[in-house]
């Protein structure tokens, strides 16, 4: 009888202890999304503070990590949080936006309908329409011509963007 006592008692201390720590939890998550203005819904991915798996896209031969994905209405969202304050969406923001509206189609199976960019002051919700799937399709084959003929020219004079570009070896015109 009083085994049984000491064990109910250990279970229940434990279980109130996964109670508070479930709810602190709960809290850092509710924290993190105001923090970062998450849309509604079920973070099922985050890049942001703990390096995730990247998603590939076999189709277009891409891939990248989204800062979080976020599952509303049995619908997938990527989620950018980008540096700095913008009165409208960045070109290339945009359009890495739509590589991560891609990556999630062709990896859920699943039609993406937007996604969201998240700046200093701003958010901004990018419809993934025919329009951007196009020009994001075009981007991509662009960038394989530049890649397969290693004729990759500069679109900027920034030399802090040159130190950081992914393209900088196949550049014979960079800054840094």
């Amino acid at each position: 009888m009083v085994v049984i006592l000491v064990v109910s008692i250990i279970l229940l201390v434990t279980a109130f202890v996964f109670l508070v720590w479930s709810k602190q939890i709960h809290k850092k998550v509710i924290t993190q999304k105001k923090k970062h203005r998450i849309p509604d819904g079920e973070i099922t991915y985050s890049d942001l503070h703990i390096p995730a798996k990247a998603l590939f896209s076999k189709r277009y031969r891409i891939a990248g990590k989204p800062d979080f994905i976020v599952k509303h209405n049995k619908q997938y969202i990527p989620v950018e949080v980008k540096a700095g304050s913008h009165r409208n969406p960045q070109k290339n923001h945009v359009l890495q936006l739509a590589t991560y509206c891609q990556l999630l189609e062709d990896t859920y199976r699943t039609f993406v309908p937007y996604g969201v960019i998240v700046y200093n002051d701003a958010d901004f919700t990018i419809p993934f329409d025919p329009g951007l799937r196009f020009e994001l399709e075009s981007v991509i084959k662009k960038m394989r011509a530049s890649l397969a003929t290693g004729d990759v020219a500069r679109n900027h004079d920034d030399p802090r963007r040159c130190h950081v570009c992914s393209m900088r070896k196949f550049c014979e015109n960079r800054l840094a």
